[in-house]
């Protein structure tokens, strides 16, 4: 856990749980739900999303300015120009869709700690501090309205004049800017989603489970 890159563990096997007593089981389940739930919805994961939204919609620009000047390139320098713009545009857009694709098997793998570590136990008074309803909302609204404006630069935008007079070039610039809005915004609304049905299904709807230690202290094995 010292390390940003690397995960909590999930919970051992019960054969060889060592927690002393449940309070020790809490505890270190309210350590590592909270540090999961920090990685998977806190408002930094947020913008280092749209950090990597709006490195692919610089790079897409580029992209969209290359293919512009093909169309309208008469010379051997405007040519150049358009490959040295398109090569430009795809070093921004492959990083930024690794680290995307990065950050989805990540968040995968965090639902599946979560689920795993919510479920050893309850803990209402510490868990209280993990529903985030605040930051989740934050993350759909925003979201939600990334994805409006996507879908709307998609569809309507290219079928204005100005677009159509445009060529080829700008509306596959205005639709991959839409697209990447679209996607951005999407990746969003699921995270927001899917950390109130944690909250719905482990922290609060799921039955509490059998209890791992005995009233007088003994573990039940």
């Amino acid at each position: 856990m010292s390390s940003r890159a690397q995960l909590p563990p999930p919970p051992p096997p019960v054969e060889i749980r060592s927690w002393p007593d449940r309070e020790a089981l809490l505890a270190d389940r309210a350590v590592v739900l909270g540090e999961l739930v920090k990685r998977h919805v806190s408002p930094a994961r947020l913008v280092t999303l749209w950090l990597c939204g709006a490195l692919c919609a610089v790079g897409w620009s580029l992209v969209g300015a290359a293919l512009i000047t093909f169309e309208e390139t008469y010379d051997i320098f405007s040519a150049v120009l358009a490959v040295i713009l398109a090569g430009t545009g795809a070093c921004c857009v492959v990083p930024a869709v690794f680290l995307v694709v990065i950050g989805l098997r990540r968040d995968s793998e965090i639902r599946r700690l979560l689920a795993a570590w919510g479920g050893l136990d309850r803990d209402p008074v510490r868990d209280a501090r993990l529903r985030m309803p605040g930051v989740s909302l934050v993350w759909l609204l925003l979201s939600f309205a990334l994805c409006v404006l996507g879908l709307y630069t998609c569809i309507a935008v290219p079928a204005t004049d100005e677009t159509v007079r445009g060529g080829f070039g700008l509306a596959a610039l205005v639709m991959g800017l839409g697209m990447t809005c679209w996607l951005v915004g999407l990746i969003g609304v699921t995270k927001a989603f899917a950390h109130r049905r944690w909250v719905l299904r482990v922290l609060v709807g799921a039955p509490a489970p059998e209890p791992l230690f005995s009233p007088g202290g003994g573990a039940h094995r």
